[in-house]
């Protein structure tokens, strides 16, 4: 893994994720969520993990980060209001911050190398989704209908 490429890529990871969080404008915020988001696809293509890479693309940049957009683009109610920072957050967000990076400085698993893994192919997990886990896999895509369809219910009775 190229160091350069991975440090670039992690300092815009880490600017897009402040400025979604330090934005006084909300769609300013949601279209930093979005190039964090993207930024981390990224680092998962620059990992060799492309499996996730393309769902991190797909999921939450092409659905979430949209939707969030489109959210915001569709109820603006407070557009003139300023936002301003809530430093109680970022007191909390360093807080856990530290918490998180004084646990993992003091984790014993850094010290042990991990062991050599087989390759994950996309084949391999469409294998094991279609044989070990389908059944899991189709009550997941019903319950997914079904929240669509209430969904949908729920807006037609708004309209009435």
């Amino acid at each position: 893994m190229n160091s350069a490429a991975f440090i670039s890529i992690a300092v815009v990871t880490l600017f897009g994720a402040l400025c979604a969080g330090l934005l006084p404008r909300l769609i300013h915020a949601a279209l930093a969520f979005a190039v964090a988001f993207i930024t981390l696809a990224a680092l998962y293509l620059l990992l060799g993990a492309e499996f996730v890479g393309l769902v991190q693309v797909f999921v939450y940049v092409g659905a979430v980060a949209v939707l969030i957009v489109f959210t915001i683009l569709l109820t603006r109610r407070d557009a003139g209001k300023d936002r301003g920072v809530n430093w109680s957050g970022v007191i909390v967000a360093c807080a856990v911050f530290g918490g998180l990076l004084s646990a993992i400085v003091n984790s014993r698993a850094l010290a042990v190398a991990a062991p050599a893994a087989p390759p994950l192919t996309v084949k391999a997990i469409g294998h094991v989704l279609m044989t070990d886990y389908g059944w899991p896999l189709q009550c997941a895509g019903v319950l997914l209908t079904v929240a669509l369809l209430g969904a949908v219910l729920i807006a037609l009775e708004e309209k009435r």
